[in-house]
């Protein structure tokens, strides 16, 4: 082996490597090359750096242990400043120059790490510590326990700077979708693509080919490197085929919907302008492939965890794919035929093979090599890295051999993750010592090469041919079969074998979390035995690999102390992502501005120019108040609005208000099912109050629902339950009762919708709607609706209903005309002095006429609290309207909602206020209800408020405290009715 001066280990030539791209980058702050084409970890032991990290509980020195996505324990921090990135994966991270990478769990350096002293108190560090430790004495949990496992926990840092990169999401749509691009993922791609179907082929790696890239078969007459590189040039030719590297699909979701998140920028130092970091893609496909592949699972052996012993399957791929050797010298474990070809891939290119140890008493010979069959690793040296592993040979005798690294190769453990997403369950295959997907899985999905257990070459490449053909007839696409050439087809010869039970040193199974098989031993001896609880005492495969590395180990070790099979000791849950998946890009764009997109009212442009105040109501910019020269404080201008309302007339933007289309010849029956109160008789051309229950009793919603014809409907909500609202008719529509014909469209955005309330509304209407249409009493009273024309035919709608407690009206016409809607009530208003009100007017004035809002309709109340029990009828089903009735929501002393004025008028009420007996000492025990709504009223010239009190409607006129614990104020305050203005209702009927 012949080597660069600056990279010692790079091999001096092969690998998918430009060696003419020199990379500059640093670790630890020391300065490195690489190639483009590299990882940082091929880099990294191209440059002979083996200590990559620590681990988290003992802080042993960790290195690279993969080549893929599964690693465990090169995990470092990656730029800096607002782009520090934690716990990145040195095997899968691109190299680029100016990469900035360090080491992560280690203080002060990463070779002298003060606490690896915790490896030294190991006897006392045991699985499960933590739960008999710090039990005792109780006093030492706040002080002391608490504050140090808080200061131990987690990995990496943060840089708690703004991300200054960008995030997206996004949607496609294909016949087949195809998870991964190894031999059996570029053949289901080939046979799709070739019938026509329209396919997208995603891989994690930023090369497609899957092991076809680090192996030296051949395929036909070509390497299978270059046959991967001629199937990937043909599909990227095919106008019906997306192929997307950096892509990882994180998870199998319902109706053949599938996750992805596509890195387009991590491989740059700055992403380009313009450009997002990473998308997460939400995939609908008809059908999909599953071709991941396998992971070659370890050995469990003494002192297995020094940086140097990788798996054997790592090592071909760095030194085949990357021209990078992690040592000079190294040697095999292994207990299958495959280590073999890690030893041959090694002895070909010039690397000396130090030895090869098989477990299996009749192990093959192998050419230039020694082969120690029956062998056992029972040991290996090197402080912050192997200079040597001690074998225990057939013969019961030892020998040391000096090795800079040792392939592992335990078999193969099929990426079944995907298949179990909806709780499929794998299942065991003895003949390969591995579970394989299970017989349920994910609707529409099919399963093919390695990732279903078949792991000859030949075998994977026929597989995902058939796999595309039936998948591709299921859906009404007839796909040929390709002619495929000549590929390696061995038997699978293996032996297996789990772990060297030799000696009392330790033998790792989970690498990061440093879980040893004396800790999975600990668990059985302590009853923890099923895989959940195994899993939680000894944290097994809680790490960033999720157990892709150690479960298999974890489960047969226990399978052995408790005299079970694998499969009978179970697997557990794999659930999504598939692999770590930052928070930013499940986000996407919805941060900062964009957290949640403001929306703006149709009239937002002119309150503007009036000077108004705005505020945020749900995802609303609504004008909460319009100040007037001379006015210095907001409730001077609240207080006009309102007094000017009642006076005369005033105008308010309610667009915001949730509008919701019902249609259909079901439509009475639907509306009828969802609210309490009957719908079933209400005339065309009416409107009619309605409250919506939750299926537990509890008030959800309320609102108006006017009807414009025989099977149309338009149902209004609260402006901050608008998309709940329609979310649950939705779930009622489509699931409850899929049999009746009814459709739903939310239009909240279709109308500019304006409240015209006052003395003079009526009035000043007749000067906007055409005159054809009779606003008289007789012809349009009090709750009334129609469709009506505007300013010279505009269509518009009308309905004459009240928040307010005035006379009032609600126009809408279509939102582009809004704006202009707006300009004319104004101009038309002038002659009754017509004032614009805000939020908190509103606001006023419905506490003023004692209508319940989101304060009440907190998520507790029930309608008997309300005060609207009768409107729960009693005559028909409904949702919510059973359970309404339940013992404990219907007790003679329930909370009512009650009116509050201050006995002495100077006294302001606190909306939060507990309300308790005058003589009743301030407890919990003593609370007889709380405030909900306060607000100073000009009409009355004192605070008034809403609240619930304990059998209210029986103790008006009582006197009580309003008691605010929190600031330390109470005050006398009167029950009285929640009606304070017009209680008879005589102005809602002028």
């Amino acid at each position: 082996m012949s080597h660069f001066t600056n990279q010692p280990n790079r091999l001096d030539s092969g690998g998918m490597i430009d060696r003419t791209k020199l990379i500059e980058f640093t670790f630890d702050g020391k300065k490195f090359d690489g190639f483009e084409g590299d990882t940082l970890a091929s880099a990294l032991l191209a440059n002979n750096v083996r200590l990559m990290g620590r681990s988290f509980k003992y802080h042993r020195p960790r290195g690279v242990m993969t080549a893929g996505s599964e690693e465990p324990n090169a995990i470092v921090e990656l730029r800096s400043g607002a782009r520090q990135e934690p716990n990145s994966r040195a095997t899968v991270t691109e190299l680029f120059d100016g990469l900035e990478a360090r080491s992560q769990n280690r203080w002060p350096s990463l070779q002298f790490d003060a606490m690896a002293i915790n490896d030294l108190f190991s006897n006392f560090l045991t699985a499960g510590f933590y739960y008999k430790t710090f039990m005792w004495p109780a006093a030492f949990w706040e002080k002391l326990y608490e504050p140090i496992i808080r200061n131990a926990a987690g990995l990496g840092s943060l840089s708690t700077k703004a991300d200054p990169d960008s995030y997206d999401k996004g949607f496609l749509h294909c016949d087949l979708l195809i998870i991964g691009a190894g031999p059996s993922g570029l053949t289901a791609a080939l046979t799709a693509a070739r019938a026509g179907a329209d396919i997208i082929i995603a891989d994690e790696d930023f090369v497609l080919g899957g092991r076809l890239t680090a192996e030296t078969y051949e395929i036909g007459d070509a390497s299978c490197a270059d046959w991967a590189l001629e199937t990937i040039a043909e599909l990227n030719s095919m106008s019906n085929v997306r192929c997307m590297p950096r892509t990882t699909v994180i998870g199998a979701f319902d109706h053949g919907v599938y996750g992805a998140v596509e890195r387009i920028s991590d491989h740059l130092a700055v992403p380009t302008d313009g450009k997002p970091r990473q998308v997460l893609w939400r995939i609908y496909s008809k059908r999909a492939v599953l071709a991941g592949g396998a992971i070659e699972r370890p050995i469990c052996f003494p002192n297995n965890d020094r940086p140097g012993i990788m798996q054997a399957s790592a090592i071909r791929s760095y030194v085949n794919r990357w021209a990078s050797t992690p040592a000079s010298q190294i040697a095999i474990f292994t207990n299958n035929d495959n280590g073999y070809r890690t030893a041959t891939d090694l002895r070909d290119k010039g690397i000396d093979v130090s030895a090869i140890i098989d477990t299996r008493p009749d192990a093959p010979k192998c050419e230039g090599i020694e082969v120690l069959a029956g062998g056992r690793v029972v040991d290996t040296s090197g402080r912050l890295g192997l200079n040597a592993i001690t074998v225990r040979m057939n013969n019961g005798t030892t020998r040391t051999i000096k090795c800079g690294a040792l392939g592992v190769a335990g078999g193969w453990n099929p990426n079944v993750h995907l298949t179990c997403h909806q709780r499929g369950f794998p299942q065991w295959q003895q003949d390969i010592a591995a579970f394989v997907p299970g017989g349920t899985l994910p609707v529409g999905l099919g399963v093919a090469g390695a990732a279903n257990g078949q792991f000859s070459l030949d075998s994977c490449l026929s597989s995902g041919v058939q796999s595309a053909v039936t998948l591709l007839a299921d859906i009404d696409i007839k796909a040929k079969a390709i002619k495929l050439p000549k590929a390696e087809d061995a038997p699978i010869k293996l032996m297996p074998f789990w772990h060297v039970g030799y000696g009392k040193k330790r033998a790792w199974v989970d690498q990061q979390n440093d879980v040893t098989v004396k800790d999975i031993k600990l668990a059985h001896q302590e009853n923890f035995r099923s895989v959940e609880h195994l899993k939680r005492y000894t944290t097994l495969g809680m790490a960033t690999d999720q157990g892709k590395t150690s479960n298999i180990s974890g489960l047969a070790i226990m399978a052995e102390l408790s005299g079970k099979s694998i499969p009978d000791v179970g697997t557990t849950i794999f659930r999504p992502p598939y692999t770590p998946t930052a928070i930013g890009v499940m986000a996407g764009r919805a941060r900062d501005r964009h957290f949640r997109p403001t929306r703006l009212t149709p009239s937002h442009k002119w309150a503007e120019e009036q000077g108004a105040v705005f505020v945020e109501a749900g995802m609303w910019l609504r004008a909460q108040w319009y100040p007037q020269p001379g006015e210095t404080h907001w409730r001077e201008s609240v207080d006009r609005e309102v007094l000017a309302t009642r006076a005369s007339v005033g105008v308010c933007d309610v667009t915001s208000l949730g509008k919701i289309d019902i249609q259909g010849r079901d439509a009475t029956t639907f509306i009828n099912r969802v609210y309490a109160n009957g719908f079933a008789k209400l005339p065309i051309g009416k409107t009619r109050y309605g409250l919506m229950l939750r299926e537990d009793g509890i008030v959800m919603d309320d609102g108006t629902t006017a009807r414009l014809a025989e099977s149309h409907y338009v149902m209004t909500t609260t402006t901050a339950n608008a998309v709940g609202v329609f979310r649950h008719l939705e779930f009622c529509r489509q699931c409850l009762w899929p049999d009746l014909d009814v459709q739903l469209i939310s239009t909240t955005e279709s109308w500019a919708q304006y409240a015209i309330a006052g003395p003079n509304a009526r009035k000043l209407l007749e000067k906007i709607i055409d005159p054809e249409f009779d606003l008289s009493n007789d012809a349009f009273p009090f709750m009334a609706c129609g469709k009506v024309t505007v300013c010279g035919g505009l269509r518009a709608r009308l309905f004459r209903i009240s928040f307010s407690g005035e006379l009032a009206y609600e126009l809408a016409v279509p939102t582009r005309y809004g704006d202009a809607l707006i300009r004319r009530i104004m101009e038309a208003g002038e002659a009754y002095d017509i004032v614009p009100y805000g939020t908190e007017a509103l606001g006023v004035m419905r506490i003023e006429k004692g209508h319940a809002a989101g304060n009440e309709l907190n998520g507790t109340t029930t309608a008997l609290n309300l005060g609207l029990g009768r409107m729960v009828s009693a005559t028909k089903d409904s949702i919510g309207s059973v359970l309404s009735r339940r013992e404990g929501l219907t007790q003679k002393d329930a909370i009512i909602q009650i009116g509050l004025k201050p006995v002495n008028d100077a006294d302001a009420l606190d909306a939060g206020a507990h309300l308790m007996r005058v003589d009743d000492p301030v407890n919990a025990a003593h609370d007889q209800g709380y405030v909900t709504s306060v607000c100073y009223s000009p009409s009355l010239g004192h605070a008034i408020g809403l609240g619930f009190l304990s059998n209210g409607s029986n103790r008006m006129g009582e006197i009580i405290r309003a008691v605010n614990p929190l600031q330390g104020r109470e005050i006398l305050v009167e029950v009285v009715s929640p009606h304070f203005i017009d209680p008879e209702g005589k102005r809602l009927h002028a």
